[in-house]
């Protein structure tokens, strides 16, 4: 075979393209001896150079001179919180027998608007309890018809402005009809009780059986005090915030007390991160520290479904598709998520420790002996100044208010359950801006009837109208009366609650925003507001200020319902709460100002009798 030319001058051939760049190649191909390839898939330990090749290929001889973790020892202090405090309240002990969610949660039931501060569902049931109480004595089963007469449910009267809540409603007007003097209005008799009243008082012939009916007093406001968990004066719950605060303290490893303060809690599920360390003062808890938790554990790896495999002949599963997270350049927590899953995951090991609910665990001493007997002393990642915006840490506290402090590296597990049952929703209440009128208003979304269930707010509204309208009287024939008439503003249904914005005391720039009032279009009235979340101290005439960062352009809702729960030891809690959430976005109530309005008499409204009419 003829040799291939020389070439003398390569830049100048490769320009030139004087000669082709492969003048000739050999390919070296295999004959299989056999049609199946079962036994050479199987890669058996007999052919070593063959799996020493594969080992080669995989990266799996790269390594750094290091020894793999066998065991650890670590020693844990640990603490049981002890005290509790609701806002600036007075403090008191934390009780062990119920989560923490009831206390930090928890408020007075809620005054159903109107006459009624609390709803006929509550009301029968209570009354229902005390009859049930007198029939299983045998001698003061005559004395049920003396209490119901006594605390009878009243009829409501249709003519009266105090009972058209009452009887606007036809499902209300049709319960309170069923169960007018014949049940026993309980929470009448209830609050008498709680007021150092006797349980005979009012009930003829009952002198001899007097310390009975004290006993049964005594019973029937304990089982009503247990039914509901309610806070006593101090409440979690900061209206002008619409937020719960709370703080709690346990014994501090190092001697003292810490204090954790839940500075911004919405309510829904309470977790470590709602807390912060709070070094404003101690809340006088005298319970010490338990002792240091000692233990000698093996590190395990960490695993999680769709980690990669360490070795080549195992085939992964496709329940976890990182293709399909597509973060952005700025999403840094899946760009760091996907960084730790794909490349660093099996850098990680994890030890286990057993903690119980309710704990303010800091790690004192953490030694790992590796496969070469040597012991390093591993410390935290997280020490440093808190404000240092390089340290990096997970699961720990921050520190209110206070900079150039040690950062604190414990970690709390709160006395918390992990599903909560939610009742329906009783009231919801929408905060949102109005960019054309310029305003805030608080939507009653939900409201609470008397009968105990929550119902649409613009329907329990336009019945109240209705019911107004139709005992309006009749407006008078003027037939001197233009075709048009100034109107100086419009009106806007009645679940609309206005919020003004006010100069905060002893500042010129800065604002809150105070509940306000607007004309019923029937009377002329003011409009109150019909929820408890929006009748913050209006029963007692006190003024209801929020917050104006508290209104978001996204707007705030805020909703109220029963939660269930059963703790650790079997205890049932239940107990009434305020849940925050976002908005919908901005919202117009179409309230206008200066306009021109058609002066066309509107059709009579129906005189007959409402009771008669199939409305009420």
């Amino acid at each position: 075979m003829a040799e291939p030319p020389r070439i003398e001058d390569l830049r100048t051939a490769l320009t030139e393209r004087s000669f082709p760049a492969v003048g000739l190649w050999n390919r070296l191909e295999g004959r299989p001896r056999t049609v199946a390839f079962d036994r050479a898939l199987r890669a058996e330990i007999r052919d070593p150079l063959w799996l020493l090749t594969r080992q080669w290929q995989l990266g799996e001889f790269q390594g750094s001179d290091a020894g793999t973790a066998v065991t650890a020892t670590y020693s844990v202090a640990t603490a049981t919180p002890s005290r509790f405090r609701a806002r600036s309240g007075a403090p008191q002990n934390l009780p062990g027998d119920r989560p923490l969610e009831t206390l930090a949660e928890r408020r007075t039931l809620p005054f159903a608007f109107g006459a009624d501060p609390v709803s006929f569902d509550l009301r029968l049931a209570i009354g229902r309890r005390w009859l049930k109480l007198l029939g299983k004595q045998g001698g003061l089963k005559h004395l049920r018809k003396d209490y119901v007469d006594k605390y009878r449910i009243k009829e409501p009267d249709p003519f009266t402005d105090a009972d058209t809540p009452r009887a606007a409603h036809s499902e209300v007007w049709s319960v309170l009809q069923a169960v007018a003097d014949r049940r026993m209005d309980g929470y009448e008799f209830y609050r008498h009780l709680k007021n150092n009243g006797h349980a005979w008082e009012g009930i003829s012939g009952t002198a001899l059986l007097r310390p009975q009916l004290a006993s049964l007093g005594a019973q029937l406001v304990s089982w009503f005090d247990g039914l509901f968990d309610q806070p006593g004066q101090d409440a979690a719950w900061d209206a002008s915030r619409l937020e719960h605060r709370f703080s709690i303290a346990a014994a501090a490893p190092e001697g003292g007390e810490k204090v954790l303060t839940a500075q911004e809690y919405p309510g829904g599920h309470l977790d470590w991160h709602a807390f912060s360390v709070d070094p404003r003062g101690p809340l006088g808890g005298t319970a010490p520290a338990h002792a240091p938790l000692n233990r000698t554990v093996f590190p395990a790896p960490v695993r999680y479904s769709g980690m990669p495999l360490p070795r080549w002949w195992a085939v992964e599963d496709g329940r976890t598709n990182f293709a399909g997270v597509r973060p952005d350049s700025t999403d840094l927590a899946r760009l760091i998520f996907l960084e730790f899953a794909l490349v660093y995951s099996n850098d990680w090991l994890q030890l286990p420790c057993d903690l119980p609910a309710g704990t303010l665990a800091s790690i004192r001493g953490l030694a790992v002996t590796d496969v070469f007997g040597q012991r390093l002393w591993i410390t935290p990642a997280g020490s440093g100044q808190d404000e240092d915006w390089q340290r990096w840490s997970m699961f720990t506290l921050d520190t209110i208010g206070m900079e150039d402090v040690a950062a604190d590296t414990s970690m709390f597990l709160p006395p918390t359950v992990p599903k909560v049952a939610e009742g329906p929703t009783l009231e919801e209440v929408s905060l949102i801006r109005d960019e054309n009128a310029n305003m805030v208003w608080g939507l009653e979304k939900v409201i609470r009837l008397p009968t105990g269930e929550g119902r649409r707010g613009s329907e329990v509204v336009a019945e109240i109208l209705a019911h107004r309208q139709r005992f309006r009287p009749a407006p008078t024939e003027d037939t001197a009366r233009a075709p048009i008439a100034y109107q100086a503003m419009s009106s806007v249904p009645e679940n609309w609650v206005p919020f003004i914005p006010v100069h905060v005391p002893g500042s010129n720039r800065a604002i809150r925003l105070q509940r306000a009032a607007m004309p019923s279009p029937v009377d002329g009235h003011l409009v109150r507001p019909r929820t408890s979340l929006l009748r913050e101290g209006f029963d007692a005439g006190d003024p209801y200020f929020l917050h104006e960062e508290e209104v978001t352009p996204a707007g705030t809702r805020v909703s109220l319902a029963f939660n269930r729960t059963r703790w650790r030891n079997g205890r049932v809690s239940v107990w009434l709460s305020a849940h925050r959430g976002l908005g919908r976005g901005e919202g117009s109530s179409g309230l206008a100002f200066d306009t021109l309005v058609s002066t066309a008499p509107t059709p009579a409204p129906d005189r007959r009798n409402p009771c008669q009419d199939g409305v009420l």
